[in-house]
Parts: C-alpha cells; structure tokens; sequence
C-alpha cells in the first residue's frame, strides 16, 4: 500500500512538473530587467509588433510601501494573428495580447518569461488555429532569445 502511495506521488509530482513546463517558457537573462524588456521591445517593433503597455511592478509596490526586487510585465501583440484566434474563441481576449515578464530574482539572476502558445490554445480550447499558434511559438521563441542575447 506503500509503495502504491509512493508511486502515486511521483507520478503526480512528474506529471505536474512536465504540465508546468509546458505553460510557461522562462529564460535566463544577462541583461537587468529593465534592459532585457528595453531589448525585446526594440526587436519587435522592428518585426512590426505593438507594443501596448509596460508595467513596473517594483514601482507600484514601493508606492503601495513594499518592496519588490526589480519586475517588469510588456504587453504586446499582432493583430494579424490574435485577432483569428478571438474570431474562432472570443475568451481567449482575457489572455490577448501577449505578455513578456521580466524579473529579479533574490539571487541576483534576471529571467524573462511568458506563457506559451500551446497554453493559451488548451485553456481557451481553440481549434483550427494550429499555423497561427505555430507562428506565435516560434516568434516568440526568436525574439525573446534575441532579447536575451549576450553582447
């Protein structure tokens, strides 16, 4: 009965671990949040991609007297290709347009991350979207590596 529990956890364990992975991507940064969010908005309004607003979380906690390490949300997006997806699921609006977070971390690191495609297709339940959702994974993959990109 034991090792039914025990094998039972790890497997819960496993297939929430892989379930996380696929939700959200994260990447190291070497760049400070601020200039890893300077980056990537740079590179997609170069592509074309608006840039709708940019959040500093670290300044609205200090207003409200806390204090958070550096942490910056981007939103941002193409028309072109969430508007297709609204079309075929009008609740996938509430995670449009798209959002970068950039953020600091208690050791020191700056990561940049977002939620991926393929979450927003299966919360949302959208089907017959497959080529935009691929062009959105793949976009995103390119310009948030650029973002991150030593000099």
């Amino acid at each position: 009965m034991r090792s039914l529990l025990l094998f039972s956890l790890s497997l819960l364990i496993f297939t929430t671990a892989a379930h996380a992975e696929k939700l959200l991507v994260v990447k190291q940064s070497p760049h400070s949040v601020s200039k890893t969010l300077d980056r990537l908005t740079a590179v997609m309004q170069k592509k074309g991609i608006t840039i709708f607003a940019r959040v500093n979380h670290a300044a609205g906690a200090k207003k409200a007297g806390m204090d958070m390490k550096p942490t910056e949300l981007l939103i941002f997006g193409n028309p072109k290709l969430g508007t297709p997806l609204m079309l075929a699921k009008r609740e996938i609006g509430v995670d449009l347009p798209l959002k970068a977070l950039a953020w600091q971390d208690d050791g020191g690191k700056v990561w940049l991350g977002y939620t991926t495609p393929a979450a927003l297709k299966a919360r949302h339940g959208v089907s017959g979207r497959d080529e935009i959702f691929k062009k959105m994974t793949g976009a995103l993959d390119k310009l948030t590596s650029v973002a991150i990109k030593a000099e």
